[in-house]
């Protein structure tokens, strides 16, 4: 199909009203794109393989795919040596050349050195579920992907200059009591199988089992609606195929090597790694591995705005160790690259967005802190949470002094992991006094939650604060699924905190508009 024939067709699509709209995909399922301020990583797949390597058309100039599959499906493209803060034409073509979709068009970030004055994130947290999970009763254990896509497709509208999507965007897990609700249920192993753990992951049946398991909550769920805006995906302990827990039998993390491999394979297939950042070492833990792109990163990663923002984005689960006291959920090196953004200058706003929340505990295994339910179900720490190591809450303490410590800015942190709406001040963490600069925590909101997923019905409690800490709970964690829009600006922060409910309406959620609004001023 020519181009022209294309844009008639994107031209009579206008009126369709979903994710799609305005563009036709052609033979592409999805499309998910990062980007620098000179760089473009796309991650694709295709409905049929495809016998040759397509190309990434970017103007004039032809970029090769690398295939990351065993069959064609899926490829990458990486796109180097643009102008910063340019809109670039983009477009899909086969080995004759041929379009394979519609053009698109897609920016570059801003050099660091610019003086940007304005910048938009969509933050949020547990997009994955798989309409194959049922309960016993036969209704989805998620919220339904139909669900999902519309409340990502409102989230758009707002129109977010990147996108952070905080872990677990795959739920199968694979062991323990957990997975009697997913890999192991009658409706799981119907529709994809099961992995056999003595077998590689890609090139066996276990490849299969894969494409099954994570394509319909990746793939299926952002088709080609994200195809113009730079998304950043951080990995969690469910993006490993398993929950975090530990006891006599089984201690889920750090991943064992089968587990890695399945997280590092549904990154390699479906969504974009970190890219290059001048001022993150380019040896930290999980990067320039040699079945990457040169000069990527899968655990800790960067988005700079300008001199406006950075954003230091990091899993907690990958690198974890149990080392009692100096265990650890983030390695030593990426602690210290965290630590040095924090005290340098530059830039306005550094923000970290860690895949495990600090300020609230809901008792589980692999959290910053030693809560847990006592024998009457209230969470304290009266009881000893086995296998929890206290060097997780000493370095929690120095990442959070060291947020603390920075002037001029907003000690600020976005979570993900937990399955609620909130916000917090944090005056004290242990014995570290942080009330001359008090950490703002905020929980971003959980994209496909539903049923028993939220804490107070699967963890027996809500999202409460730890007792080794002195927070303001501003916003007391809510079970609704919803989503974070954070704005900056040179003089401040805002924070716009979308929700919406299960019993409401479908089409509440075309509708959305912040139920709370919290303006973060820079200290004078």
């Amino acid at each position: 199909m020519r181009r022209r024939e294309f844009l008639q067709s994107a031209i009579g699509a206008l009126v369709a009203p979903t994710l799609h709209a305005a563009w036709e995909a052609g033979s592409v399922a999805h499309l998910l794109a990062t980007a620098s301020h000179q760089r473009i990583l796309l991650k694709a797949s295709f409905q049929a393989p495809l016998p040759r390597s397509p190309h990434l058309r970017v103007e004039k100039r032809l970029f090769p795919g690398t295939k990351t599959d065993s069959a064609g499906l899926f490829w990458q493209f990486d796109v180097t040596g643009l102008e910063p803060g340019s809109v670039h034409e983009l477009q899909l073509v086969d080995a004759a050349r041929k379009p394979l979709c519609a053009p698109w068009h897609f920016k570059t970030l801003p050099d660091p050195a610019e003086r940007t004055t304005r910048f938009r994130a969509l933050i949020y947290t547990c997009a994955g579920g798989h309409d194959a999970l049922l309960a016993s009763d036969g209704s989805p254990r998620f919220l339904a992907l139909e669900r999902r896509r519309r409340l990502l497709a409102r989230a758009l509208t707002f129109k977010p200059d990147a996108v952070i999507a905080n872990g677990d965007h795959v739920y199968w897990d694979l062991r323990r009591k957990i997975a009697a609700r997913m890999a192991t249920t009658p409706s799981a192993i119907a529709y994809a199988g099961q992995f056999d753990r003595t077998l590689p992951v890609l090139g066996t049946r276990n490849e299969r089992v894969l494409l099954r398991t994570a394509g319909p909550q990746i793939a299926d769920l952002y088709g080609t609606a994200f195809r113009e805006v730079p998304v950043f995906f951080v990995t969690d302990d469910h993006d490993y195929f398993e929950n975090d827990e530990a006891d006599d039998q089984l201690i889920t993390f750090p991943p064992e090597d089968f587990n890695l491999q399945l997280g590092r394979m549904t990154r390699r297939l479906y969504y974009p790694d970190f890219l290059l950042d001048g001022n993150r070492p380019p040896g930290l833990p999980g990067s320039a591995a040699l079945d990457r792109p040169p000069g990527t990163a899968e655990a800790y990663g960067t988005l700079r705005w300008g001199q406006l923002a950075e954003i230091l984005m990091y899993d907690c689960r990958r690198f974890m160790t149990l080392g009692g006291p100096g265990g650890v959920f983030v390695a030593a090196e990426a602690e210290q690259w965290l630590k040095d953004r924090m005290a340098a200058s530059g830039v306005a706003h550094v923000v970290n967005v860690p895949s495990v929340p600090p300020g609230w505990s809901a008792g589980k295994w692999g959290e910053w802190y030693p809560d847990v339910l006592d024998d009457k179900g209230r969470l304290g720490i009266a009881r000893t949470k086995p296998y929890w190591q206290p060097g997780w809450a000493a370095q929690h303490d120095r990442l959070l002094k060291a947020s603390s410590a920075m002037r001029g800015r907003v000690p600020l942190f976005v979570s993900g992991d937990m399955h609620a709406i909130g916000e917090g001040r944090i005056a004290r963490t242990g014995d570290t006094d942080l009330r001359l600069n008090p950490v703002v925590s905020i929980l971003s909101g959980s994209i496909g939650t539903a049923r028993d997923g939220w804490p107070s019905t699967l963890r027996g409690t809500p999202a409460l604060p730890p007792q080794r800490i002195a927070m303001d709970e501003r916003q007391k964690a809510i079970e609704e699924n919803g989503f974070l829009i954070l704005d900056f600006t040179p003089e401040k922060m805002t924070a716009q905190f979308y929700k919406w409910n299960v019993n409401l309406p479908d089409e509440a959620m075309d509708r959305l508009e912040p139920f709370r609004v919290t303006e973060l001023p820079r200290p004078g």
